[in-house]
Protein backbone atom coordinates (compact mmCIF):
# COMPACT_ATOMS: atom_id res chain seq x y z
CA UNK A 1 0.00 0.00 0.00
CA UNK A 2 2.94 2.29 1.02
CA UNK A 3 4.74 1.74 -2.15
CA UNK A 4 1.06 2.52 -4.09
CA UNK A 5 1.06 5.77 -2.42
CA UNK A 6 4.44 6.77 -3.21
CA UNK A 7 3.80 5.79 -6.95
CA UNK A 8 1.06 7.68 -6.82
CA UNK A 9 2.22 10.37 -5.47
CA UNK A 10 5.51 10.12 -7.65
CA UNK A 11 3.22 10.25 -10.89
CA UNK A 12 1.18 13.27 -9.24
CA UNK A 13 4.43 15.17 -8.94
CA UNK A 14 5.82 14.47 -12.79
CA UNK A 15 2.34 15.79 -14.36
CA UNK A 16 2.47 18.62 -12.03
CA UNK A 17 5.50 20.21 -12.95
CA UNK A 18 5.89 18.00 -16.31
CA UNK A 19 4.56 21.53 -18.88
CA UNK A 20 6.10 23.98 -20.61
CA UNK A 21 3.12 25.99 -19.44
CA UNK A 22 4.05 25.64 -16.24
CA UNK A 23 4.39 29.16 -14.78
CA UNK A 24 7.76 30.27 -14.84
CA UNK A 25 9.47 32.16 -11.78
CA UNK A 26 9.69 35.39 -13.00
CA UNK A 27 12.74 37.25 -13.80
CA UNK A 28 11.77 39.97 -15.49
CA UNK A 29 8.26 40.09 -17.67
CA UNK A 30 10.05 41.97 -20.41
CA UNK A 31 12.33 40.68 -23.17
CA UNK A 32 16.35 41.14 -23.20
CA UNK A 33 15.93 41.69 -26.71
CA UNK A 34 19.01 39.77 -27.10
CA UNK A 35 19.60 40.51 -30.96
CA UNK A 36 19.94 44.41 -30.72
CA UNK A 37 22.54 44.12 -27.76
CA UNK A 38 24.46 41.62 -29.39
CA UNK A 39 26.25 41.75 -32.75
CA UNK A 40 24.28 38.97 -34.62
CA UNK A 41 24.19 41.03 -38.01
CA UNK A 42 27.12 38.58 -39.80
CA UNK A 43 24.80 35.79 -38.94
CA UNK A 44 22.28 33.96 -40.98
CA UNK A 45 18.75 33.51 -39.43
CA UNK A 46 16.55 30.22 -39.04
CA UNK A 47 13.27 29.89 -37.39
CA UNK A 48 11.59 27.04 -36.33
CA UNK A 49 8.53 25.83 -33.74
CA UNK A 50 8.58 22.55 -32.51
CA UNK A 51 7.10 21.92 -29.32
CA UNK A 52 7.88 23.62 -26.07
CA UNK A 53 10.71 26.88 -26.64
CA UNK A 54 12.95 25.91 -23.88
CA UNK A 55 14.39 23.01 -24.68
CA UNK A 56 14.36 23.57 -28.72
CA UNK A 57 16.81 27.01 -28.08
CA UNK A 58 19.13 24.03 -25.78
CA UNK A 59 19.62 22.04 -28.90
CA UNK A 60 19.98 24.72 -31.13
CA UNK A 61 22.51 26.52 -28.90
CA UNK A 62 24.27 23.37 -28.41
CA UNK A 63 25.38 22.66 -32.25
CA UNK A 64 28.27 23.82 -33.73
CA UNK A 65 28.05 26.92 -36.12
CA UNK A 66 25.18 28.55 -34.16
CA UNK A 67 25.86 31.52 -32.25
CA UNK A 68 22.38 32.29 -30.87
CA UNK A 69 19.07 30.91 -30.21
CA UNK A 70 16.62 33.05 -29.05
CA UNK A 71 12.78 31.87 -27.47
CA UNK A 72 10.27 33.76 -28.86
CA UNK A 73 7.03 33.61 -30.28
CA UNK A 74 6.52 33.57 -34.18
CA UNK A 75 2.91 32.49 -36.48
CA UNK A 76 0.03 34.32 -34.90
CA UNK A 77 -1.64 37.56 -35.43
CA UNK A 78 -1.90 39.46 -32.03
CA UNK A 79 0.67 42.41 -31.82
CA UNK A 80 3.04 41.98 -28.92
CA UNK A 81 2.44 38.26 -27.58
CA UNK A 82 2.98 37.67 -24.23
CA UNK A 83 3.83 34.05 -22.00
CA UNK A 84 0.13 34.45 -21.08
CA UNK A 85 -1.62 35.32 -24.33
CA UNK A 86 0.10 33.59 -27.19
CA UNK A 87 -1.44 30.95 -26.88
CA UNK A 88 -4.94 31.85 -27.56
CA UNK A 89 -6.91 30.32 -30.36
CA UNK A 90 -6.87 30.87 -34.27
CA UNK A 91 -4.09 34.25 -33.29
CA UNK A 92 -2.49 32.07 -31.94
CA UNK A 93 1.84 32.02 -32.15
CA UNK A 94 4.20 29.48 -31.83
CA UNK A 95 6.17 28.74 -29.19
CA UNK A 96 9.65 29.52 -31.22
CA UNK A 97 13.29 29.84 -31.67
CA UNK A 98 15.10 31.75 -34.08
CA UNK A 99 18.52 30.59 -34.75
CA UNK A 100 21.65 32.68 -35.65
CA UNK A 101 24.00 30.80 -37.15
CA UNK A 102 27.51 30.61 -39.21
CA UNK A 103 26.88 29.90 -42.78
CA UNK A 104 30.41 28.80 -43.09
CA UNK A 105 30.20 26.19 -40.43
CA UNK A 106 26.96 24.79 -40.74
CA UNK A 107 24.57 24.82 -43.29
CA UNK A 108 20.54 25.06 -43.74
CA UNK A 109 19.80 21.67 -44.64
CA UNK A 110 22.04 20.71 -41.37
CA UNK A 111 19.61 22.98 -39.39
CA UNK A 112 16.71 21.45 -41.65
CA UNK A 113 17.83 17.88 -40.41
CA UNK A 114 18.28 19.03 -36.83
CA UNK A 115 15.05 20.65 -36.84
CA UNK A 116 12.96 17.15 -37.80
CA UNK A 117 15.35 15.00 -35.33
CA UNK A 118 14.86 16.49 -32.06
CA UNK A 119 10.87 16.13 -32.42
CA UNK A 120 8.27 14.49 -33.67
CA UNK A 121 7.20 15.70 -36.87
CA UNK A 122 4.21 13.31 -37.19
CA UNK A 123 2.42 14.68 -34.17
CA UNK A 124 -0.36 17.24 -34.87
CA UNK A 125 -0.33 20.34 -32.67
CA UNK A 126 2.34 19.94 -30.17
CA UNK A 127 4.74 17.62 -28.70
CA UNK A 128 4.32 15.61 -25.50
CA UNK A 129 3.34 16.47 -23.11
CA UNK A 130 2.49 19.92 -24.71
CA UNK A 131 -0.64 19.74 -26.92
CA UNK A 132 -2.13 22.99 -28.16
CA UNK A 133 -1.83 25.53 -31.19
CA UNK A 134 0.93 27.29 -29.04
CA UNK A 135 3.33 24.34 -29.41
CA UNK A 136 2.21 23.39 -33.18
CA UNK A 137 5.45 22.40 -35.80
CA UNK A 138 6.14 25.75 -38.41
CA UNK A 139 9.19 25.77 -40.15
CA UNK A 140 9.46 29.43 -41.17
CA UNK A 141 11.55 30.03 -44.74
CA UNK A 142 12.70 33.33 -45.47
CA UNK A 143 12.96 32.90 -49.11
CA UNK A 144 12.24 30.94 -51.77
CA UNK A 145 15.83 28.56 -51.49
CA UNK A 146 14.61 27.31 -47.75
CA UNK A 147 10.81 26.72 -48.99
CA UNK A 148 12.44 24.35 -51.75
CA UNK A 149 14.95 22.82 -49.02
CA UNK A 150 12.25 21.97 -46.40
CA UNK A 151 9.73 20.98 -48.77
CA UNK A 152 12.33 18.62 -50.46
CA UNK A 153 13.80 17.42 -47.36
CA UNK A 154 9.94 16.52 -45.78
CA UNK A 155 9.21 14.93 -49.01
CA UNK A 156 12.78 12.91 -48.44
CA UNK A 157 11.53 11.83 -44.87
CA UNK A 158 7.97 10.84 -46.31
CA UNK A 159 9.33 8.52 -48.89
CA UNK A 160 12.05 7.39 -46.84
CA UNK A 161 9.37 4.86 -44.25
CA UNK A 162 11.18 6.22 -40.81
CA UNK A 163 7.26 7.31 -40.05
CA UNK A 164 4.30 5.92 -40.41
CA UNK A 165 1.90 8.75 -40.06
CA UNK A 166 2.21 11.82 -42.61
CA UNK A 167 4.49 14.50 -41.28
CA UNK A 168 2.08 17.52 -39.50
CA UNK A 169 5.07 20.44 -39.74
CA UNK A 170 3.36 23.68 -41.56
CA UNK A 171 5.97 24.99 -43.75
CA UNK A 172 4.73 29.11 -43.90
CA UNK A 173 6.43 32.30 -44.72
CA UNK A 174 8.23 34.00 -42.02
CA UNK A 175 6.68 37.23 -41.15
CA UNK A 176 7.81 38.78 -37.56
CA UNK A 177 9.53 37.35 -34.65
CA UNK A 178 8.57 38.56 -31.12
CA UNK A 179 11.42 38.04 -28.52
CA UNK A 180 10.01 35.95 -25.54
CA UNK A 181 10.02 37.48 -22.01
CA UNK A 182 13.48 37.76 -20.64
CA UNK A 183 13.14 35.02 -18.00
CA UNK A 184 12.40 32.89 -20.87
CA UNK A 185 16.44 32.68 -22.11
CA UNK A 186 18.62 29.98 -22.02
CA UNK A 187 15.79 28.58 -19.55
CA UNK A 188 17.22 25.45 -19.35
CA UNK A 189 21.05 26.22 -17.86
CA UNK A 190 19.60 29.04 -15.18
CA UNK A 191 16.65 26.00 -13.94
CA UNK A 192 18.62 22.29 -14.19
CA UNK A 193 16.36 21.12 -11.78
CA UNK A 194 12.93 22.58 -12.21
CA UNK A 195 10.70 19.36 -12.73
CA UNK A 196 9.62 19.98 -16.80
CA UNK A 197 13.12 20.47 -17.24
CA UNK A 198 14.40 17.48 -15.45
CA UNK A 199 11.71 14.98 -16.68
CA UNK A 200 11.16 16.16 -20.47
CA UNK A 201 13.48 18.56 -21.54
CA UNK A 202 16.72 17.03 -20.61
CA UNK A 203 15.85 13.32 -21.68
CA UNK A 204 14.86 14.81 -24.99
CA UNK A 205 18.16 17.21 -25.86
CA UNK A 206 19.91 14.05 -24.42
CA UNK A 207 18.36 11.86 -26.87
CA UNK A 208 19.31 14.56 -29.77
CA UNK A 209 23.06 14.64 -28.54
CA UNK A 210 22.99 11.24 -28.80
CA UNK A 211 22.07 10.49 -32.05
CA UNK A 212 24.42 13.30 -33.48
CA UNK A 213 27.31 13.84 -30.88
CA UNK A 214 29.58 14.99 -33.98
CA UNK A 215 27.51 18.06 -33.98
CA UNK A 216 27.53 18.87 -30.67
CA UNK A 217 30.04 21.80 -29.34
CA UNK A 218 32.58 21.18 -26.78
CA UNK A 219 31.69 21.94 -23.28
CA UNK A 220 27.45 21.70 -24.58
CA UNK A 221 27.30 18.35 -23.67
CA UNK A 222 23.83 17.16 -21.34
Amino acid sequence: MRFLQTLLFGTAMLLTFSSCAQKAKKQSTTSKNISSKKDLSRYSQATFAAGCFWHEEAIFESVKGVQEAISGYSGGTNKNPTYENHGEGAKSHAETVNVYYDSSVITYPTLLKIYFAAQDPTSPNGQAPDFGPQYRSVLFYRNNTEKQLAENYMKQLSASGKYKKPLAVQVVPFTKFWEAEDYHQDYIKHNPNQGYVRAVSIPEIKKFQKEYPQLIKAGYVY
